[in-house]
């Protein structure tokens, strides 16, 4: 899976002379039984990759660990403070404008990553983060997911198709009968197995690797704007 990273030189990133960089924040969490514990790391580096292949940017490696404590229940599941994640997203973006890369694209594969968008308010307009809801929901259209973007949060239609087409090597059997949805009022004080005992939340038996084509053509499509606002 050497295609999540970017396997670029120095000498390539001197000619291509990037001003904008794209840095995939994942997850190591809980993806029920048919997805793996790496899902959101794999789905921020394949569209970052998919970004760079379109765009001119420069093409940071994944941060595989953040803020997944709502998934603490499950084996497996590892997370970082929003401090540390903070920090770390604020000293790569001080490191790269050392070296004349001053704007940062935060491509964010977790929901849970909240603080993400504090580092990018905080920013002063040199970072943006990237899906925002809008970006989700066109995508969510066009590729015509059956599921509500609320229902379908976790290890359901969208993710499920995104790896069925990037990476189907990843998705075990059983996601045809994993399908679960529930309300989660009190998520962040609960936890998500409050929920849920399979970790799944949606419905992952709706997926298609077609859907998931065109959900990642649709996402790269719309980071035109987002680099149409840092270049502003």
């Amino acid at each position: 899976m050497t295609d999540l990273f970017p396997l670029a030189t120095t000498a390539d990133e001197l000619q291509r002379g990037a001003k904008v960089a794209v840095l995939p924040v994942g997850s190591f969490e809980q993806h029920g039984a048919h997805l793996p514990l790496v899902t959101d790391t794999v789905i921020a580096a394949t569209l970052a990759q998919a970004v760079a292949d379109a765009h001119p940017v420069l093409h940071l490696p994944p941060l595989p660990i953040s803020c997944s404590h709502e998934h603490a229940a499950w084996p497996g599941t590892v997370s970082i403070s929003a401090r540390t994640l903070h920090a770390l997203v604020t000293d790569v973006a001080d490191s790269l404008k050392a070296s004349g890369v001053d704007r940062l694209v935060l491509v964010n594969g977790h929901g849970g990553n909240y603080v993400l968008s504090n580092v990018v308010q905080e920013s002063n307009g040199s970072m943006a983060l990237f899906p925002g809801v809008a970006d989700w929901q066109a995508a969510h259209t066009a590729a015509g997911l059956r599921t509500s973007l609320d229902d379908d949060m976790h290890a359901g239609e969208l993710e499920t198709s995104i790896l069925l087409h990037a990476h189907p090597h990843l998705v075990r059997p059983g996601y045809e009968t994993a399908d679960h949805v529930t309300d989660r009022e009190h998520l962040l004080t609960l936890g998500l197995r409050a929920y849920t005992e399979s970790g799944v939340v949606g419905r992952p038996s709706l997926a298609s690797a077609a859907k998931g084509h065109v959900v990642l053509d649709t996402l790269v499509q719309r980071f035109s704007a987002v680099l149409e606002v840092l270049s502003a």
